[in-house]
């Protein structure tokens, strides 16, 4: 039975209600467990404290809350208590009451919130008959209040659980030091640091030590090894250094040791071997740096015959896996996942006959799969995705595979073979076969999976349509991924029954025909790049008055067409949405304004019309907005820089807005993409851009975008993506969009100058302002911009020489400034002389990379220095006074006599005659010559 079934068979199974005073009626009873029942928030009763005859008490887990009573300390012949549970439903106000229960011998209140009881140590210490004392999560963290007991009266105490209550110092343990007959101690999930505090040399007797999830940051220490008695060793997630000592192969009696997630280095000590006892080995998570053989090598010895859980994965790992694998033949898991081991599976794998999970994943393991893996009658669970794997797989492989229930092997080069008819000996819960060569057929195997709730056939080869059988199983599936094959045909309208969290992925195939209806309980659908048609009336409007839980949908690059249905009311889940590159068109209705969780809206690529939607400003955790490519109107509102202050991505790309850009715009200080190109903007570009404060950081690596993304188990892929132009070229940008920083303001109307504000953008990668009617020069300080690798300026009126700085741009690989009137030398660096001369067309430009060589040198006009003064705020250019001071005296002094004397005026057009007559006959006598 599948665990979920398993689940819900125990949910079926719980009690509830509430508990019938009639139980007083059993004078006689000794016992009474209620524990993992559900009785749904309610108090423990108080007249449980009148059932005087009772030893054994058990309500964990059983959802009561409140108070607990006082009137338990009255069960005077009680041995056992146990009131743990999960949540912190359970207080007391102190635990005065536990004095009426001599007897008490395991009292357990994990998870109770003790915080308000000061005196629980001394109140615990009047329990003289006390053997096991559990106190997980219960709020105990600080040092304990005084009155501190002069003397600890626990001889008794065998087991203490402090664990979970994030205790500030190890000195709150001094009375723990001297429990000399203590066997159990669980210390775990703690705030202890420094050394492993030496006084716990004194507890001897200790067969079990759990000291995991601290922060306990020095060697092992040599008196640990000296426990001969310890059974069970748990460091787990410390920050434990240096070299573990040939020592250990002195706790004889050890059957868990799990040093697994600490800092640990150096090499396995072969000691380990000669641990016979050893049953568990988790090393995981250290920097070991061995070869594999190595290991196997170092437990060779009676270790090897017992020896039921080896972990090691993410450990460093190399080298290639051996024959002497096959020496464990006890193992039930092998953890090796997250190494770099190399090499073929071995043929002794086969050996390990009692092996039930297997996890390879994440090597350089490569060759074929070897058909021994088909002796593994008790493997349940195997991994071995993202590895080098290659060849056929067939039925031979799953022979014995009776108890498989999960198989994660994606992103291997397998090919599956088995016969049309064949029928799996196993009934698989979760099957991830990504990038196998599955194909073309569709598996039609996959019927006989009845219990199947997660699978990924994902980029298979599949070239077929989907068998009816399949999508009546798919029906129970939590997730399916069928993405990227050539699957055809329609998706049928399914009454899918999940549960929870449920993704459907079934993307960049060559699905046709309407959208079908989905169910209310569906979390992720992604249906984009097919070939879908028709309108969303019906998928979007099913069934409205059920509440949606969608939070992903992408309906992108298909054909669907029509106007967008106005109900959105019940799809208020929704975080991402994205509808982009269809053939949707009209207005944005009024009903997204009710997304008021949307955090990413998609719409680029359609015919929508009509102004900027208004209701957006309802949506204010929006952090991406495309809506490029369509017929928007009007001009950018105003409100956009302060209700949707989180944006980080602007993309009203190609459309037909008109107006200037709003200086409220720079209020969106995490924005990194700013992409208004395309569109009718006029003015001057806004001087705030400094303001873009994630753009002006040189490293954006600590303040990345957010990427909305999906995954199921190790599988997760981005959901965001963006069209954007960089270096000339139309690129999508998906997993490295959190990386980008840029710039389009191009192909407007914008005039004036570059700002020089723009240069404190430190972290820009792009900048395009191409194609509007800038003028003035260059800012000057450009070259701060030191992220830009593109930048174009190309098709304005910028005048002036390059500036010098731009040479120190050393990620600069793409460069235009053709167009413009730029004169003087283009400036000597690698980049720039590097890049082709037509970023240089169309200027007054000279050197390399152009070949017009500068045979004169020019010298930048100082305007402010030599042609201009300042008088009182206004500049005067003396250039243009004198230009114009000369032109008015030359032309009085010349037409100015002509217009005022008569007899003058005669004379000059007099002359005028007579030297027209003179060139007419010396043209006429060149002409007859020429003849």
């Amino acid at each position: 039975m599948p665990r979920d079934a398993q689940y819900e068979a125990y949910e079926r199974s719980r009690f509830g209600g509430k508990i019938n005073p009639s139980l007083l009626d059993l004078k006689h009873l000794i016992y009474l467990d209620l524990s993992y029942n559900d009785f749904g928030g309610i108090p423990i009763p108080k007249f449980l404290g009148s059932m005087g005859s009772l030893r054994y008490l058990n309500l964990s887990g059983a959802g009561f809350v409140g108070l607990i009573p006082h009137q338990l300390g009255n069960l005077s012949n009680l041995h056992y208590l146990n009131l743990g549970g999960y949540y912190y439903n359970l207080y007391v106000k102190n635990l005065q009451w536990l004095s009426g229960l001599p007897l008490l011998q395991h009292l357990d209140l994990s998870s109770a919130n003790l915080s308000q009881a000061s005196d629980w140590l001394q109140e615990i210490n009047k329990l003289p008959s006390l053997s096991e004392l559990r106190l997980s999560q219960c709020y105990l963290s600080g040092f304990i209040p005084p009155p501190i007991p002069s003397s600890i009266n626990f001889s008794s105490l065998t087991t203490l659980d402090l664990s979970s209550n994030y205790f500030q110092n190890t000195s709150i343990l001094f009375w723990v030091f001297g429990l000399h007959n203590l066997v159990s101690l669980h210390l775990s999930e703690n705030s202890f640091q420094g050394p492993i505090p030496v006084h716990l040399q004194n507890l001897t007797s200790l067969r079990h030590l759990d000291l995991s999830s601290n922060a306990f940051n020095s060697s092992i220490p040599n008196w640990l090894y000296s426990f001969s008695h310890l059974e069970f060793l748990n460091l787990w997630q410390n920050m434990m250094q240096g070299r573990i000592s040939s020592a250990i192969g002195n706790l004889t009696s050890a059957i868990s040791i799990d040093l697994s997630s600490n800092e640990l280095e150096g090499k396995v000590p072969r000691s380990f071997g000669n641990l016979c006892k050893l049953r568990e080995i988790r090393l995981s998570s250290n920097k070991w740096g061995q070869q594999i053989s190595e290991i196997f090598e170092s437990l060779s010895g009676c270790v090897s015959n017992g020896l039921e859980i080896l972990e090691m994965d993410s450990a460093q790992l190399s080298g290639q896996l051996t024959d002497e694998l096959g020496q464990f033949k006890n193992l039930v898991i092998l953890s090796l996942g997250n190494n770099s081991i190399s090499g073929p599976i071995p043929w002794s794998i086969g050996n390990l006959s009692s092996l039930r999970s297997l996890y390879l994943e994440s090597n350089q393991i490569n060759g074929t799969l070897p058909q021994s893996f088909g002796h593994l009658s008790k493997l349940e669970s195997l991994y071995i995705s993202s590895n080098m794997l290659e060849g056929v797989v067939s039925e031979v492989h799953f022979t014995s595979l009776t108890r498989l229930t999960l198989l994660y092997a994606s992103k291997n080069r397998l090919t599956l073979k088995v016969s049309l008819d064949w029928i799996p000996p196993f009934q698989l819960n979760y099957l991830v076969l990504g990038s196998w060569n599955l194909g073309p057929k569709f598996p039609s195997w996959l019927c006989s999976q009845k219990q199947l709730l997660s699978l990924d056939i994902s980029n298979t080869g599949i070239i077929d349509a989907v068998p009816p059988c399949f999508w009546n199983l798919s029906s129970q599936f939590t997730y399916l991924n069928i993405s990227h094959n050539q699957i055809y045909g329609e998706i049928p309208h399914i009454p899918l029954i999940f549960s929870g969290q449920s993704i459907i992925d079934v993307s960049s195939n060559h699905f046709e025909g309407p959208l079908p209806c989905i169910s209310s309980n569906l979390s992720f659908l992604d249906l984009s790049n097919n070939s879908l048609s028709g309108s969303i009336f019906h998928f979007l409007c099913y069934k409205m008055k059920e509440p949606k839980n969608m939070e992903f949908l992408n309906l992108g690059k298909n054909l669907l067409s029509g106007n967008i249905s106005n109900c959105w009311m019940k799809w208020q889940r929704l975080v991402a949405l994205n509808l982009g590159n269809n053939n949707f068109s009209g207005s944005i209705p009024a009903s997204i304004g009710s997304l008021i969780n949307l955090r990413s809206l998609h719409l680029s690529n359609n015919s929508f019309s009509g102004k900027f939607p208004s209701l957006l400003k309802n949506c204010k955790y929006l952090f991406t907005i495309d809506i490029g490519k369509n017929e928007f109107v009007g001009s950018i509102p105003l409100w956009i820089g302060h209700r949707l202050s989180s944006l980080m991505i602007l993309s009203l790309r190609f459309n037909n807005f008109h107006g200037q850009i709003p200086e409220e715009l720079c209020a969106l200080t995490s924005l990194q993409i700013l992409d208004l190109s395309h569109n009718k903007l006029f003015g001057s570009i806004p001087k705030c851009l400094n303001n873009f404060i994630t753009m002006a950081r040189n490293n954006n690596s600590n303040y990345p975008i957010y990427v909305l993304s999906w995954s199921i188990m190790s599988s997760s892929r981005p959901f965001e993506s963006e069209l954007l132009v960089i270096k000339g070229e139309s690129l999508e940008y998906s997993t490295t969009l959190q990386l980008v920083n840029i710039i389009d303001l191009s192909n407007n109307n914008l005039s004036g100058e570059i700002p020089k504000e723009v240069a404190s953008l430190q972290g820009l990668q792009s900048l395009n302002l191409s194609s509007n009617i800038l003028t003035g020069m260059i800012p000057e300080n450009i070259g701060d911009m030191g992220s830009l690798e593109s930048i174009d300026f190309s098709i304005n009126q910028l005048c002036g020489q390059i500036p010098q700085s731009m040479s120190s741009l050393t990620f600069l690989s793409h460069l235009n400034l053709s167009n413009n009137n730029l004169i003087g030398r283009i400036p000597s660096s690698t980049q720039l002389q590097s890049l082709s001369a037509s970023s240089f067309f169309g200027n007054k430009l000279c050197g390399p990379p152009l070949t017009d060589s500068c045979t004169i040198n020019y010298v930048k006009p100082n305007i402010q220095n030599k042609r201009s003064k300042d008088f009182g705020g206004l500049k005067v250019d003396w250039f243009f006074v004198s230009m114009a001071l000369g032109f008015v005296v030359g032309f009085w002094l010349v037409l100015g006599p002509l217009l005022w004397n008569k007899q003058w005026r005669i004379l000059y057009f007099q002359f005028l005659d007579h030297l027209g007559y003179k060139l007419s006959g010396v043209v006429a006598q060149t002409w007859q010559h020429c003849k």
